[in-house]
């Protein structure tokens, strides 16, 4: 278990010589402050809304069934919305949070 331990200290040794363990600035935090946390969820869903209606527009287009896929894609694209906003506020689905 010892050789092991070892290992580890000088893998995290090099790791930290590369600047391996260090992460860019800001990537992968909430953003800071109630506007930036506001404009995230705002893009967050509009963003999935969009996806899914243009989607949904497109296949209706080119296989003549307006409007049931558009119908279908607005849904499924408010429920993809709604669930990134949850992501984005539950604190257990973040990487390093338990």
């Amino acid at each position: 278990m010892d050789e092991r331990d070892g290992f580890e200290d000088r893998l995290r040794q090099a790791r930290a010589r590369e600047g391996l363990d260090r992460r860019p600035d800001g990537h992968g935090q909430l953003p800071q402050g109630p506007w930036g946390i506001g404009l995230r969820a705002g893009v967050e869903v509009v963003s999935a809304l969009v996806v899914g209606i243009g989607l949904g527009f497109l296949l209706d287009r080119w296989l003549g069934t307006w409007p049931w896929l558009f119908l279908v894609f607005f849904v499924l694209g408010s429920v993809a919305g709604v669930l990134n906003v949850y992501r984005l506020f539950n604190p257990r689905s973040r990487p390093g949070v338990k």
